[in-house]
């Protein structure tokens, strides 16, 4: 089993980059499968193979996530890929 943690600040404010962590999992479910649902400043994600979380704060999104087997060998493509939405959309 694979972890991916990733933390950006970010000067966004709460309300648009809660609308920005949802356009990153809008973008996880289509190239992933991805299911996503908030709880609270919480975006808790999941599919087979991975489970994870996008917290978000007026000043940061930290990202926790679980990777299966499976999903480890892709691991930094993963990751590249989060890293690039964190770009497009945490600005």
């Amino acid at each position: 089993m694979s972890e991916i943690h990733l933390r950006r600040k970010h000067t966004i404010g709460l309300k648009k980059a809660k609308v920005a962590a949802q356009k990153v999992a809008d973008d996880l479910a289509e190239e992933y499968g991805m299911k996503a649902q908030w709880e609270g400043d919480l975006l808790r994600f999941s599919r087979s193979g991975v489970d994870g979380a996008l917290k978000v704060t007026r000043t940061e999104v930290v990202l926790d996530a679980k990777l299966g087997f499976l999903l480890s060998a892709f691991r930094a493509r993963i990751e590249e890929h989060i890293n690039e939405n964190f770009d497009r959309y945490f600005v």
